[in-house]
């Protein structure tokens, strides 16, 4: 940062009451007080709840033009809609849970947005909340003493027409709801705009992002995707298709799934807390004519969220869970692709990396929404499955999923031996 003062801070060099190099002109302060707390009064540029969705939509619609967004053209139609189909036929023998009637999707990146966008907004707006709340909640907001403030010339300083700052206190939360609610949307905007040029699929974060159960996959993504790969394209629809098509089986038949994850992501999202008394102890005596005093404060850490013992809790449930699903929709893939595939076992393990190591999907979901997520032990969720059906075969593997109280824990994926044995004398 540079040695220069904020806007509307700079002293005037021509004012002889100037208090010299990197002084600070209260009668500014005052004067920009007066025209903010009219601008705030004047009610202009409402926007309901914590994130401009409208500045988010078309923030991310731009970038994903400028970005490149061919349209999808016949032939990716055609090679798409033969690998579902193809997908689809391998898929019933490897799992109880039957195709959807939906028609298989191919999107472009924009398509994507617009396919996902209500399940965006469903996700991120719990999020957007829990930080707004807390950050527009600082105690004794109403009964602001400038001694107590501990800033240099205040109030001694102050100009005669100087506006009552508590006067100004519920302007001022409504602008910095205002703010939160553009910065929420210049994030998902940009996030989403990210995601769009990566993804490989509707189901490529794991999540429910769509509830209609059709398999879709975006041309553009896949084919980028693979320049990087050894593998004949057709063989790369074929794979991407069946894990697709996986994931959808099996969203549409456990009808607690979805719930699940929603409900594990509001729970981290409800317990998102800032520590208020950390930003007014560290507030303390800043002197606002010292630029970096001001940024050493700003980049110190107190205004970034607290993780809670709760929202550790409910990260370990949500990680455990999309493993678990991971873990299913690969141990079903490989069991239908049965060595019909000789690529099949190399994009399984470029798959995992992915997913495991955090690409860019997980990398921008974790700024989207403040958490990374990893399915974390995804290994062995894989291996617990396969373990699974070899000793209860496709049927017993699936019935797991007919009860939340079925899945197993993180515990169980460290030790699946025991795990078997428990619901087998249990089943018994």
């Amino acid at each position: 940062m540079s040695g220069d003062l904020p806007f509307g801070f700079s002293p005037n060099p021509d004012d002889p009451n100037n208090p010299g190099s990197g002084g600070f002109d209260m009668s500014q302060l005052g004067a920009m007080l007066q025209q903010l707390g009219a601008m705030l009064q004047s009610g202009q540029n409402q926007v309901a709840g914590p994130v401009d969705w409208d500045l988010a939509k078309n923030l991310a619609r731009q970038q994903i033009s400028q970005k490149g967004d061919p349209s999808v053209n016949d032939n990716d139609v055609r090679r798409v809609a033969e690998a579902f189909d193809l997908a689809q036929m391998w898929l019933d023998a490897a799992t109880t849970f039957p195709a959807g009637s939906g028609t298989a999707a191919t999107w472009s990146r924009s398509e994507w947005l617009e396919h996902t966008w209500p399940a965006w907004q469903q996700i991120i707006e719990p999020i957007a909340e829990g930080v707004q709340q807390t950050l527009t909640s600082m105690p004794d907001l109403g009964q602001i003493n400038l001694a107590d403030l501990g800033i240099p010339g205040m109030p001694e300083n102050m100009p005669a027409d100087m506006p009552d700052l508590n006067q100004l206190a519920g302007p001022l939360m409504n602008m910095a709801r205002r703010m939160g609610a553009a910065m929420f949307g210049a994030q998902v905007g940009n996030g989403l705009a990210t995601l769009a040029d990566d993804v490989l699929g509707a189901s490529d974060v794991t999540i429910p992002l769509t509830s209609d159960g059709r398999p879709a996959l975006v041309s553009e993504n896949v084919k980028a995707f693979g320049a990087d790969l050894d593998v004949e394209l057709s063989d790369l629809y074929l794979y991407l298709a069946l894990r697709e098509a996986a994931h959808q089986r099996l969203y549409a038949h456990v009808p607690w799934l979805r719930t699940a994850v929603e409900t594990a992501v509001r729970a981290y999202a409800s317990g998102i807390s800032v520590d208020t008394s950390k930003i007014q102890e560290a507030l303390q005596g800043i002197d606002p004519s010292d630029p970096q005093a001001m940024q050493e404060v700003m980049s110190s850490g107190v205004f970034e969220p607290a993780q809670t013992e709760e929202q550790k809790q409910a990260l370990s449930r949500l990680e455990t869970l999309l493993a678990l699903i991971e873990g299913w929709v690969q141990e079903v893939v490989a069991a239908a692709i049965d060595s019909r595939m000789p690529a099949a076992e190399r994009l399984g393990e470029t798959m995992r990396r992915r997913r495991a190591s955090g690409g860019p999907a997980e990398k921008t979901f974790a700024t989207l929404i403040g958490l990374e997520l990893r399915p974390r032990a995804l290994r062995e969720a894989t291996a617990l499955w396969t373990q699974l059906r070899q000793a209860r075969g496709v049927e017993g593997r699936d019935a797991v999923w007919r009860h939340p109280d079925l899945i197993p824990t993180a515990e169980d994926l460290a030790d699946p031996t025991s795990w078997l044995e428990v619901t087998g004398e249990l089943g018994e």
